[in-house]
């Protein structure tokens, strides 16, 4: 299969993450994200968190400050919509994603799937497609109780030493999720195992995403 790369070393890449609670993006794009930087591409990032109150949003402050610590650029935004209730905050929320898209016009979108169980999630999914018509959104995944793991179409492969970091900066900085049953390494390096072997990874691990509109020039 051959390998198309989204920048290179040197060039400049802006990136919109969103996440609809404090640990998604860490676990949704994390790798992808530190592999990018390690490649020495310049990343450009407005990380977004719509959920992230009191404890919460001090791990996502936190955690976010150490996945970009080697960005170009920064921009790390925590909201205080009501976690669970997105639905019956779409109003609120879609004023929120007009002014977004008046600040931000980035070359990549990293969101949640459309078809994620959890309904924040699809929430922001929907919102992400209403707001941001004319780009690059890579839908990524949260492993759950629910079941919810889909088929992806877009893989990246992550390092075993970017995988590790990874792994460790999660586990460092969300001490409040700690005590779930899902949370814990084994998840998140079983998950990217299975995707690593599904797009034969060169180092084993992988994050996969749906790609539902590409591109290509």
């Amino acid at each position: 299969m051959r390998a198309l790369q989204i920048a290179g070393r040197g060039e400049r890449l802006s990136v919109l993450c969103l996440g609809a609670h404090s640990d998604d993006i860490e676990i949704g794009a994390g790798g992808t994200l530190l592999g990018w930087l390690d490649q020495g591409i310049r990343l450009d990032v407005h990380w977004c968190v719509l959920s992230g109150v009191d404890e919460r949003g001090r791990e996502a402050r936190a955690s976010a400050a150490d996945f970009l610590a080697e960005a170009a650029a920064r921009t790390i935004e925590i909201k205080s919509f009501r976690d669970g209730f997105f639905p019956e905050q779409g109003e609120e929320i879609k004023i929120w994603f007009e002014t977004l898209k008046s600040r931000v016009n980035p070359d990549v979108i990293l969101a949640h799937r459309q078809d994620d169980a959890h309904q924040d999630h699809r929430q922001v999914n929907r919102l992400v497609w209403n707001t941001f018509r004319d780009h690059l959104v890579l839908e990524y995944e949260i492993p759950k109780w629910d079941g919810d793991i889909g088929r992806p179409n877009f893989y990246v492969p992550v390092p075993a030493s970017i995988m590790k970091r990874k792994v460790d900066l999660l586990m460092a900085h969300f001490g409040s999720q700690r005590s779930k049953q899902w949370f814990d390494p084994e998840t998140f390096f079983g998950l990217a195992r299975l995707r690593g072997m599904e797009c034969r990874a060169s180092e084993r691990y992988a994050e996969a995403f749906v790609a539902r509109k590409l591109s290509l020039g």
